[in-house]
């Protein structure tokens, strides 16, 4: 559906509703769709003069975070996030259309509400009136900025898991939570990275999309994207490393339970052997004559097994 759409002359939005055809050359429009459907985007299209492998993407959504150059347009694609609870992270998509004289901005998944943008750029008229690429700014920089709460989340669950992966409770197998936000961290670098390689490429001096004028506010947003990475590589360095420490864990107490089991079978076999030697069928054995003959072969038994039971304690088997 078409959420929004204005036409902006001067830095201001103004009440023509003409189409793009119809713009002044120091005007452009911004058409803002969420979930559109394929005959809203082939309309929006038709109206902007769009390629027909531009439109084929915008058709498309889901896709990495890219820039495409097109004779009539440029599409670039904006990979969002959002954190859900309990340690799931979402992936949605903003897919921003620039041509001289209108913007169209295609959300698709969980996205931030981009009303949020228009009223921060109708509030700032001076930015505005460098035109669609101020537009592409705003987008980015709340994008960008966006990413750093979800990390924020991920990074209080990855210390709740270190905190469980060293605590006291050594039968926890905390592996699969590990494991788990690993795989969510590796999800959030995959798709924010991209996007910061393409506003670093965009900064480019020969790449001629960014007025002089917003060099500056774009630097500042790929210095934020490149923030954003370290913290993600940090925070996948830090999960295998918890990771690896509770597959090590688990295997010291593997060997703990092999050691004790060790210890009482030893226990358990010593008076088993001496009973063993004391019920054999002989008729030539001292001990059937004396009457503590008994008590001797138990206090015996007894005093082997408390040897070993003390020795194994003191050894640490126990």
């Amino acid at each position: 559906m078409i959420v929004d759409q204005a036409v902006y002359r001067d830095g201001c939005r103004t009440a023509i509703d003409v189409d793009v055809s119809g713009i002044p050359p120091d005007g452009f429009s911004w058409i803002g769709l969420r979930e559109p459907t394929p005959e809203e985007i082939d309309e929006v299209g038709v109206e902007c003069g769009l390629h027909e492998l531009l439109m084929e993407d915008v058709h498309k959504a889901h896709q990495r975070a890219k820039w495409d150059t097109f004779d009539e347009a440029s599409l670039f694609v904006l990979k969002t996030a959002v954190y859900e609870p309990p340690d799931e992270v979402r992936i949605g998509e903003i897919q921003v259309v620039v041509g001289p004289r209108f913007v169209v901005t295609v959300r698709h998944g969980p996205t931030p509400d981009l009303g949020v943008v228009r009223r921060r750029l109708e509030a700032n008229p001076d930015l505005l009136r460098h035109g669609p690429m101020a537009v592409l700014y705003a987008l980015a920089d709340l994008v960008v900025d966006a990413y750093a709460p979800v990390l924020s989340e991920l990074e209080t669950d990855i210390d709740e898991a270190e905190e469980a992966v060293f605590s006291d409770e050594l039968r926890s197998n905390q592996a699969p939570r590990v494991y788990h936000l690993k795989r969510q961290v590796l999800e959030l670098r995959r798709n924010i990275v991209p996007v910061g390689d393409l506003l670093a490429d965009l900064c480019e001096t020969d790449s001629h999309m960014v007025p002089e004028d917003l060099e500056e506010y774009f630097r500042d947003v790929v210095d934020h994207a490149q923030r954003i990475s370290g913290r993600v590589e940090l925070a996948r360095e830090l999960l295998t490393d918890a990771l690896n420490a509770n597959l090590a864990q688990q295997g010291v107490q593997q060997n703990e339970d092999m050691r004790k089991i060790s210890a009482w079978a030893a226990v358990i076999a010593t008076p088993t052997l001496l009973a063993g030697v004391w019920g054999m069928n002989f008729d030539h054995m001292p001990e059937l004559d004396w009457q503590v003959g008994y008590p001797l072969a138990v206090a015996s038994m007894a005093i082997v097994a408390g040897s070993l039971i003390l020795y194994f304690r003191r050894a640490g088997w126990l």
